[in-house]
C-alpha cells in the first residue's frame, strides 16, 4: 500500500526558519533508511504559505487566494510518499522519525487510493489509462 506523511507545519516553518544542520543531518539519516528499505518514493519540504497561493473552485468558477493562511494547526510544512505493507507498518516508521520540529509535532499517515479501490468508476479503459500515466512519471523522474 502507498502512505503519504503529512508533517504539520508550526510557526517556525511560516516564518520560514530554516531547519538546523543536525535535524538536516538527523533527516538525510532517517530518509536514506527508508530509502535503503525499499520504502521512499518521495519527499519534499515545502516553503510557507506566503510563498503559495489556493485556487478556490466552484460552479461560478475559480478564486485564487494568495498566501500566507492562518490555519497554522491545518497546514503542511512537507510529506513523503511511501510503500508500505500496512498502516502498522508506516506507523512503525513514523515512530522512528527524528523529532521534525523544534517542541512538538505532528505527522498524519493518510493510506492513498489505488484505482482498484475506486468501483465500478474505474473502467478497464481507465484502469489501463491509469497504469500508463503511471509508467510515464516514473520514467521522467
Amino acid at each position: 500500500m502507498r502512505v503519504m506523511i503529512l508533517i504539520k507545519a508550526d510557526k517556525n516553518t511560516e516564518a520560514g526558519v530554516p531547519p538546523t544542520e543536525q535535524l538536516l543531518t538527523d533527516m538525510m539519516h532517517f530518509n536514506e533508511e527508508l530509502v535503503n528499505a525499499g520504502v521512499m518514493q518521495a519527499g519534499d519540504g515545502l516553503m510557507p504559505t506566503s510563498q503559495g497561493a489556493r485556487v478556490h473552485f466552484t460552479t461560478e468558477g475559480r478564486t485564487v487566494e494568495t498566501g500566507p493562511f492562518p490555519e497554522l494547526g491545518q497546514l503542511i510544512c512537507g510529506f513523503w510518499l511511501w510503500k508500505v505493507d500496512s498502516l502498522e507498518d508506516a506507523i512503525s516508521w513514523v515512530k522512528k522519525c527524528p523529532m521534525p520540529l523544534d517542541d512538538r509535532a505532528e505527522l498524519e499517515i493518510r493510506p492513498l487510493y489505488e484505482i482498484e479501490d475506486l468501483g465500478e468508476a474505474a473502467t478497464p479503459e481507465l484502469v489501463e489509462k491509469n497504469d500508463e500515466l503511471r509508467r510515464r512519471t516514473q520514467s521522467a523522474a
